[in-house]
């Protein structure tokens, strides 16, 4: 008997190790199955797919610690596991919570610590490349939508240009050519005395009608492209906008600060357009001489450079581009001076007061300055 007792202690050892052995197979199957599932599903998650798999990877995790659930929080300063995006160095994108642990280091078992180290780094790669084509999708968008915007402006632009050059005909037509006309036979019948001092043909007659010419042309020219614009900026440009406003009678109210200073050309000229497609519609659908209000504000206290034109007359009081209602007149200016803004990187606000008039606000990003 004495002799079988070394024999059993040796199988005794022998079946403890073998069992150690087991628990430690099963516990590395355990870990492989959490990493294998949880990265191929982190693996084809996308955008719009990825919240859900990383609830279940968390889960998976916790039971994994024999936990029930885990919960995922933007709190970062709750004890938990911290995510760390890939290339973000130690700033953490969100915490897992496992009940019963408050970091990895309450993990007992390297090995599991290490596999979990691991699924946590697998969950912010995938955070971080949904985040990434989630991005660019909107980029995309953007982008689709801008070309959609551009061809649209691209095909006004033509017709505005047709637009203005029949305008142009007409005036030389009918205003210019005439008073060239009419200047022309003054003069011709200078020669004949008899009619020298009369009203047909006198020299008087004939200044009247060259001053008229001068007059007519520098409108046109000013239509085209106004010289003050070029010579003093937009804000002697927005003055002599107000200038005329008032030659027709509107009362025009001004608010403009004396450090607005120069912009760029290209700036300039698309807000110039602007307040002169507002003075335009004022003159067009207020309904006769009204308070107008005019501002120009250099950028201090708003996001950017801001233009503000706003008149008191009796139009647009139902003209609302939400409701659908506005004419064809209205959506036409709203959109070219909407087109206008946008294209500089700035933003338009088109907005009909309660009673009538309208406000027309254009601002820049700060940026401009």
């Amino acid at each position: 008997m004495q002799q079988d007792i070394p024999h059993l202690t040796g199988d005794i050892e022998t079946i403890a190790e073998l069992r150690e052995l087991y628990r430690a197979a099963e516990a590395r199957a355990a870990r492989l199955r959490l990493l294998s599932t949880s990265g191929r599903e982190l693996l084809q998650a996308e955008a719009d797919s990825i919240d859900p798999i990383l609830k279940k990877s968390a889960d998976r995790l916790a039971q994994f610690l024999g936990s029930r659930s885990a919960n995922m929080t933007r709190d970062n300063a709750t004890p938990g596991f911290p995510i760390i995006l890939p290339g973000c160095g130690v700033a953490v994108h969100s915490t897992l919570l496992v009940a019963g642990f408050s970091s990895l280091a309450d993990i007992g078992d390297p090995e599991d610590r290490e596999a979990c180290q691991t699924l946590l780094d697998m969950m912010g790669a995938a955070i971080d490349r949904a985040e990434r084509e989630g991005a660019l999708a909107r980029l995309l968008t953007a982008l689709k939508d801008r070309e959609l915007r551009l061809e649209r402006l691209v095909d006004r632009i033509f017709s505005a240009q047709e637009d203005e050059r029949r305008r142009v005909a007409y005036e030389l037509h009918d205003g210019v050519a005439q008073s060239a006309t009419a200047l022309v036979r003054v003069l011709e019948r200078g020669g004949d005395r008899t009619n020298a001092d009369s009203e047909v043909g006198g020299p008087a007659r004939a200044i009247e009608i060259a001053r008229g010419l001068v007059a007519e042309l520098r409108g046109v020219i000013g239509g085209l492209r106004p010289t003050v614009l070029d010579d003093l900026g937009f804000i002697a440009a927005l003055h002599a906008l107000g200038d005329a406003l008032e030659q027709d009678g509107y009362r025009v109210s001004r608010g403009v600060d004396e450090d607005f200073g120069r912009l760029p050309s290209y700036v300039e000229t698309a807000l110039y357009r602007v307040a002169q497609e507002a003075i335009s519609n004022i003159r067009k659908h207020a309904g006769g001489p009204c308070d107008v209000l005019i501002e120009a504000r250099s950028g201090i206290g708003y996001a950017g450079p801001l233009l503000r034109i706003t008149d008191h007359g009796r139009g647009a009081a139902c003209d609302r581009p939400e409701s659908g209602a506005v004419s064809e007149g209205h959506q036409i200016g709203i959109a070219g001076m909407t087109e206008r803004m946008t294209i500089i990187g700035g933003s338009l606000d088109w907005r009909a007061g309660t009673h009538g008039g309208v406000t027309v606000e254009a601002r820049l990003p700060g940026e401009q300055r």
